[in-house]
């Protein structure tokens, strides 16, 4: 038995390799975009060992507490960009997390 494929089935698939290697090429050149809200300079001494003390990190690594959920956060102008904390001074990462977390309630 033989298996004939028509031109038509050819261009299609054809088409369809050239798309998923495009977007394929495209995805592999663009870098994930990671927030970093670390930067303390300008911050007196106090404020960085606050910091410090309450254990402020970037990246959460506790499931649930995360800046962005904590009533203390204070967001920025995006959901990803850094925010505030009327705790601790400096950015704050809205995935990041300290000792002073507390949920905000539930609307």
């Amino acid at each position: 038995m033989r298996d004939i494929i028509s031109r038509r089935e050819v261009l299609k698939q054809s088409a369809a390799i050239g798309v998923m290697g495009t977007l394929g090429a495209a995805a592999c050149g663009k870098e994930k975009h990671v927030v970093s809200c670390n930067d303390t300079t300008g911050l007196a001494a106090a404020d960085v060992q606050l910091r410090t003390t309450l254990a402020y990190v970037d990246i959460s690594v506790e499931p649930g507490k995360s800046c962005a959920r904590c009533l203390q956060f204070l967001p920025g102008p995006t959901p990803d960009a850094c925010g505030a904390c009327k705790i601790l001074k400096g950015p704050v990462n809205p995935k990041g997390n300290c000792k002073s977390f507390v949920l905000k309630p539930a609307i």
